[in-house]
């Protein structure tokens, strides 16, 4: 697999992303590099790969999406504050999010409901050499309960309401990055930070950051 790629796929084109994302307020250097660094052409269709690096979202199998850079580059950015650890991605899609965090987390878990976009993405991690990324295939509403506590997780579509099952996944202090709202409002980019005061009782507090626009959230069982 040519991972440079030429013309509108080539380091060049990757370059030229993080002025764009940094006149867009991204400010984490860190996660600037991890953007420069990942060749997002390999995470959409091939009709698509002179795009990729274009500041949009833009469609993958499933009917899902690979979100735009901007919005990776704020998601991570606002994951990083604490520095985790250990990070619960939840919607792997194509791959590019966990391949951002893999840059920027010493252990990345990402789940998946779609079985194709499941198989895809993992082949894709192993071509890629990223052994920190961690494949489920499951529903991602129930989370990964068998490796909980995370210090962080992400979530990469927008459920009507914040899963319970996530925020009792979270390590004390730990804090979980997902849009919210259903198809016909306004998402929300949240984030919800877990308080333990140490007297048992757990609280979550919760910011709104802006509004966002994400493929809805589907839970239950997988296909």
């Amino acid at each position: 697999m040519n991972k440079e790629g030429r013309g509108m796929t080539s380091q060049r084109a990757r370059d030229r992303l993080v002025p764009m994302l940094q006149d867009q307020g991204i400010r984490d250097m860190l996660v600037l590099m991890a953007i420069r660094q990942v060749p997002r052409h390999l995470f959409v269709d091939e009709a698509l790969a002179n795009r990729a690096y274009e500041n949009n979202a833009l469609p993958i199998d499933a009917g899902q999406t690979i979100s735009q850079p901007y919005i990776v580059a704020r998601m991570t950015e606002l994951l990083l504050e604490k520095s985790p650890q250990k990070v619960l991605e939840v919607g792997t899609g194509s791959g590019y999010q966990a391949s951002v965090l893999a840059q920027l987390v010493p252990e990345v878990y990402t789940v998946e409901r779609i079985e194709r976009l499941h198989q895809k993405a993992s082949e894709l991690f192993d071509e890629l050499g990223y052994e920190n990324i961690h494949c489920r295939y499951s529903d991602g509403g129930w989370g990964w309960p068998e490796e909980a506590p995370f210090d962080a997780i992400i979530v990469t579509a927008a459920p009507e309401d914040v899963p319970q099952e996530l925020l009792q996944q979270l390590k004390p202090d730990g804090q979980l990055v997902i849009p919210v709202g259903g198809q016909c409002e306004t998402q929300q980019l949240k984030r919800v930070t877990r308080v333990d005061d140490g007297s048992g009782e757990v609280e979550f507090e919760t910011e709104a950051l802006g509004a966002v626009v994400f493929v809805p959230m589907i839970q239950g069982e997988v296909e």
